[in-house]
């Protein structure tokens, strides 16, 4: 499955690469980007690891940068 979900408050590109190297270590996903020009989020992962996936997506970015949020439709 791969969905795409918007970013809000990504403040600089070094950010958005490190949050893209943490979201690709997590188990279930297949690759995942972090776009700072488009402040989007891509995610494709494993269907049935999908939700799982998405929650630790999450916190790997507010790790990486507190104030930015992910919009999940």
């Amino acid at each position: 499955m791969k969905k795409s979900y918007k970013l809000i408050d990504l403040d600089c590109a070094n950010c958005a690469a490190k949050m893209e190297t943490a979201i690709n270590k997590i188990p279930g996903v297949n690759k995942a980007t972090v776009s700072f020009m488009t402040q989007k989020l891509t995610i494709d992962a494993a269907d049935d690891k999908f939700d799982s996936v998405v929650n630790e997506a999450v916190a790997a970015i507010s790790k990486v940068e507190p104030d930015c949020q992910v919009v999940l439709k």
